[in-house]
């Protein structure tokens, strides 16, 4: 004779340990490590066990549950879906819903104010004309390939983008939403088995870098031009930093007495200040750069110097493929060829961030002395 299971009672809801309880015909109270309690009706369809959220204690009372799960019973008594009482009961917000509401809740961490535009504009393009205004508990795989099938081949990195952001869109939907599946735009385990990897279909393209052995020539050229942009980007080969951390460089983060540069953490990709060493030539730029120096714009370029300005002062004294950013990979080709710096020393001077997180934790130095040396070496090449 099968033994009867025991009803849960309404005051015992909020004291029950960590684990599965079970109120009997097919309800169940799940509470977590971490004290939250939610609602689980558990059913069987082809043999496989399926779990449905019912929400948490604080959304449904148990007598409001227990009334649901009865719902639900003769639903499939019906040969109907049990999803269609959860439905009705509680309609499940749109994806485009949770995906604006996650992004509001994004948008504190992020330093780059362009990311919330961004994740809205491509979702809007790409991922709400499928399934925008589909209900979150009824996206499945086939809904995120509809989506993906399209731009996969064509605007692969695109395509890529907004797979990771779907994903993060229906993870923070299903924690509350308390769905407990896997999600279908998880990559790995999942769409790995449906579309060829990104680097596969569309292979990295790296930014065309001069050739270090043609940069000193280079360098001449520019040294030739008395404008904003040539002096800035004779500043970025000489410091190996990025152009935006250059055009950005303001007075006050320049100690000429200690030759020193520091970029602020809200300037810099790794989130992290970053000490630059600065050679003799970075300090005649300064100097020279200190006639255009106003009481109203600290900006040591410059306001109105963009990255397409920049650009262009390269092209002009080099040839038309070369990058700006391409000057970071000929220094880093400069460091292994014709230096004995270690790897950490040169890979710091590109504020790099350690990949081993085990030796990120114990590494406390930036390597500032030894890097001093290096971009000194670095400033005579060129």
């Amino acid at each position: 004779m099968a033994r009867e299971v025991k009803k849960l009672k309404a005051v015992q809801i909020n004291s029950l340990p960590p684990g599965t309880h079970s109120d009997g015909d097919n309800l169940l109270l799940r509470v977590r490590d971490s004290g939250s309690r939610s609602w689980v009706f558990r059913y069987k369809q082809n043999g496989r066990a399926i779990e449905l959220g019912l929400g948490s204690t604080t959304d449904r009372t148990l007598a409001e549950v227990r009334e649901i799960a009865s719902n639900m019973r003769r639903a499939i008594a019906r040969g109907e879906s049990p999803k269609e009482v959860l439905r009705i009961e509680k309609p499940s917000k749109t994806f485009s819903d949770y995906a604006l509401e996650c992004i509001e809740h994004k948008k504190a961490g992020w330093r780059n104010s362009k990311h919330a535009s961004q994740w809205t504009n491509t979702l809007e393009q790409y991922a709400f004309p499928f399934i925008g205004n589909k209900s979150i508990t009824d996206i499945g795989v086939d809904d995120v390939k509809a989506v993906l099938n399209p731009i996969w081949k064509g605007k692969t990195e695109t395509a890529s983008r907004v797979r990771q952001r779907i994903e993060v869109v229906l993870d923070y939907a299903f924690l509350h939403e308390d769905i407990d599946k896997s999600n279908p735009a998880r990559w790995k385990g999942c769409l790995d088995h449906v579309f060829a990897a990104p680097k596969k279909v569309s292979p990295v393209v790296h930014f065309n870098a001069i050739p270090y052995t043609q940069l000193p020539e280079v360098m001449q050229a520019l040294r030739a031009k008395d404008c904003i942009s040539a002096y800035c980007v004779r500043w970025i080969a000489l410091t190996a930093c990025r152009s935006s951390e250059a055009r950005g460089m303001t007075w006050d983060e320049v100690n000429m007495t200690t030759k020193t540069w520091t970029i602020p953490p809200n300037r810099m990709k790794s989130g992290r200040e970053h000490r630059v060493p600065l050679n003799d030539e970075c300090l005649e730029i300064l100097f020279k750069l200190e006639k255009y120096k106003s009481a109203s714009d600290d900006m040591v370029f410059g306001q109105k110097l963009s990255d397409v300005a920049a650009s262009k002062a390269i092209k002009i004294v080099s040839y038309p493929e070369a990058t700006v950013h391409g000057l970071r990979s000929s220094f880093r080709d400069w460091c292994g060829d014709h230096t004995n710096f270690p790897r950490e020393v040169c890979e710091a001077a590109l504020a790099h961030a350690v990949q081993n997180q085990t030796e990120a934790a114990y590494r406390r130095s930036d390597l500032f002395e030894k890097r001093r040396d290096l971009m000194m070496q670095w400033g005579k090449y060129l």
